[in-house]
């Protein structure tokens, strides 16, 4: 029996799948109320802006949980016409 070819890149249900997990992953690093000056937060961020950036590598595109200013989530525009 022959083995089939591997895909070269993730379906939309496994996309849907890691985004859901990236989501999660992303609440538990952003959650803790820890000191800025700890060596635990600087850890964490540093595995945050890599989450962010396989992220948007995996997708093509910015994805809602992690579009954030300074005032809080960024909201899409209201639709034209």
């Amino acid at each position: 029996m022959a083995r089939s070819k591997p895909s070269k890149q993730l379906s939309q249900d496994e996309i849907d799948r890691f985004l859901v997990a990236a989501e999660a992953l992303h609440l538990s690093i952003v959650k803790p109320f820890i000191s800025p000056h700890c060596d635990h937060y600087r850890q964490t961020r540093v595995l945050h802006e890599v989450l962010l950036k396989v992220v948007r590598d995996v997708t093509g595109k910015e994805v809602a949980f992690i579009q954030w200013n300074t005032t809080g989530p960024v909201r899409d525009p209201l639709p034209k016409g």
